[in-house]
């Protein structure tokens, strides 16, 4: 069992930055890939970004690519979203995801993740 627990959330104006963190317990968190998904108010859950096992393949949204960057710290049992130029768009709340052991990458797809946290909300005003 994995537990995960988002932070780092919070109010930036258009342009500014925020970094989230995703803190796992129970497993070490190199035995797992990761993914980062956000969900706006009346959308469904999308994906942001993912990062394999060992760190060597990060994928990205489209709307997100050349302004998020993903990356994992498996000594901390930590991974990151560091966000800049946020939009307005980027409004939502942002969960950290874990696959199973047994998956060596990401996936663009939210059933493909076991273990979820709890969630952290982005504010990006105007």
């Amino acid at each position: 069992q994995v537990q995960v627990v988002e932070s780092g959330g919070g109010w930036v104006q258009t342009g500014g930055s925020l970094r989230l963190s995703c803190a796992a317990s129970g497993r070490a968190l190199s035995n797992y890939a990761m993914g980062w998904f956000r969900q706006a108010p009346g959308k469904e859950r999308e994906f942001v970004a993912y990062v394999s096992k060992l760190g060597g393949v990060v994928k990205y949204a489209d709307s997100v690519k050349g302004r998020f960057t993903m990356s994992r710290d498996n000594a901390k049992n930590t991974a990151y979203l560091e966000m800049n130029s946020l939009k307005p768009e980027d409004t939502a709340v942002y969960y950290c995801a874990v696959r199973g052991a047994s998956a060596l990458t990401g996936s663009l797809y939210s059933q493909d993740y076991n273990y979820w946290g709890q969630g952290t909300q982005v504010t990006v005003s105007s």
